[in-house]
């Protein structure tokens, strides 16, 4: 009978915690109970918990694109699949704003572009691991010219367009650069250079689970409460209750816990999906909102 039981299956251990794939569907259950708040908000009907907890969706997904990045096989596939679905919506966004293409009666233009935030970092995030090779040049130019390179150039064109006659063209064909192809953090309105910088701390601290969280913490208390209090109350206009109905984008902070239940296994994968998913959501949302808005007219 030894040869039976040398032929039995061998089990996979599974850590306890969350996989991979589980801190992904959290984050789109997460992000889907935010975005209906966010398309719908004009009824009045959508709870604003919707929105609170939906706060831990951003930090969640690139806690997951940090951990994706890191243990893909192929880099450049992971960043082109990223950065066709940024580009895509990033120029159906463009039309919108632009040349009021698709834009809801009310005037409502969706501005979900959180892909264009990871097109940024991947490379930066590239550069990193060139520095800890020593491969000192081309890990600056990838670290720093989607970093400081390229926004301070844009802002330069976009400047010096505004003083020729054809300031209209021009400006719109830089415009259309920085949503599509060349995305510059100084256009993004999902995201932005916090969001930029907390990507760039987890990269860097990764192999630390409690230093990543900790500092996690800190920047998300520093950027999204410290800072906006600082703001209202020199402006004269704080309460304590706004921090719980208007500047509450500080609960990002409480995905610090599903992070720290990651167990660093992937889990059962399903990467089309998540893919498909994020696009597909928000159009579908942006549409029933339109319907919902022409019926309660």
């Amino acid at each position: 009978m030894s040869h039976l039981s040398a032929a039995a299956p061998r089990t996979l251990s599974v850590r306890p915690g969350l996989s991979g794939t589980a801190l992904k569907t959290l984050a789109l259950v997460l992000m889907v109970l935010d975005h209906i708040h966010y398309f719908c908000e004009f009824t009045g009907l959508v709870p604003l918990w919707f929105t609170q907890l939906g706060r831990l969706s951003a930090p969640l997904f690139l806690f997951c694109t940090v951990e994706g990045f890191a243990h893909t096989h192929d880099r450049r596939k992971y960043f082109w699949r990223i950065w066709r679905i940024s580009a895509g919506m990033g120029l159906l966004q463009f039309l919108m704003m632009y040349a009021g293409f698709a834009n809801r009666p009310d005037g409502f233009v969706p501005m979900n572009a959180i892909f264009m935030n990871f097109v940024i970092l991947i490379p930066i995030w590239q550069g990193i691991d060139w520095l800890r090779q020593r491969r000192i040049l081309r890990g600056l130019a990838a670290v720093l010219i989607p970093l400081a390179g390229w926004p301070a150039l844009f802002i330069a064109l976009y400047h010096a367009a505004d003083q020729t006659p054809l300031a209209w063209l021009l400006d719109s064909i830089l415009a259309g650069a920085v949503y599509t192809v060349l995305p510059s953090w100084t256009f993004i309105m999902d995201g932005g250079i916090t969001y930029i910088l907390m990507g760039i701390v987890l990269y860097l601290l990764r192999r630390h689970r409690g230093w990543q969280a900790a500092a996690f913490v800190v920047m998300e208390l520093l950027f999204y409460l410290a800072l906006p209090m600082q703001y209202l109350i020199a402006s004269g206009s704080f309460a304590p209750g706004l921090l719980f109905t208007t500047a509450f984008e500080w609960m990002g902070v409480f995905a610090v816990v599903p992070m720290l239940l990651y167990n660093g296994q992937r889990g059962r994968g399903m990467k089309q999906l998540f893919y498909i998913f994020y696009p597909a959501h928000v159009y579908l949302l942006y549409a029933l909102s339109w319907a919902v808005l022409l019926l309660t007219r």
